[in-house]
């Protein structure tokens, strides 16, 4: 009997301590992190591009690919160098012991170049200034008949396709039509 009135006195004991000894630690809100600019899955075409956003609390570090951001009244920009093509680009707001937010952003950074206006150049001059310009040329020699041949000489660029002036993705293949008159 003695022996169960121990057990009891202590099981009470531990149910007592362990209900009302200390305070449990508050909660830390966690951190909030949004990317207002660029939008996932954006297309930009410079090399640097600004990325924006909100953060909570207010001084929270932000972090965008492992660079601190500038963090001013829950605002926060980075200034980030993207590659051609798709770039990941991840985002880490904390803030003392809250839990951190985490985020990506895809962006694609699309590069353009301008097709030289290369009519009236020789096939070589145009073949070489288009490669200069990170294209490649498909050289087309244009049947000018029987007053091309007594003519003589060599061809030179009659036009392009696409035309000098025209906006297009690295590597893509100019036509070049040369004909001795164009």
């Amino acid at each position: 009997m003695k022996r169960i009135g121990l057990l009891a006195g202590a099981a009470c004991a531990l149910i007592i301590t362990g209900c009302g000894g200390e305070k449990p630690a508050t909660a830390t809100a966690p951190v909030r992190l949004v990317v207002t600019s660029p939008s996932d899955q954006g297309t930009v075409r410079d090399e640097r591009v600004e990325f924006r956003g909100t953060v909570s609390p207010a001084g929270a570090t932000v972090l965008v690919r492992g660079e601190k951001a500038l963090v001013s009244g829950g605002t926060w920009s980075a200034q980030i160098g993207l590659e051609e093509g798709v770039n990941v680009v991840d985002v880490l707001a904390s803030s003392g012991t809250a839990r951190p937010a985490l985020t990506a952003v895809r962006v694609r950074r699309v590069v353009e170049v301008t097709v030289p206006d290369v009519v009236g150049l020789s096939a070589n001059d145009a073949q070489q200034e288009l490669e200069d310009a990170n294209l490649k040329a498909d050289l087309q020699t244009e049947n000018g008949g029987f007053f091309d041949e007594l003519l003589g000489g060599s061809p030179k660029v009659c036009d392009t396709s696409p035309a000098g002036g025209t906006s297009v993705a690295p590597e893509t293949t100019v036509d070049v039509h040369l004909a001795r008159d164009c």
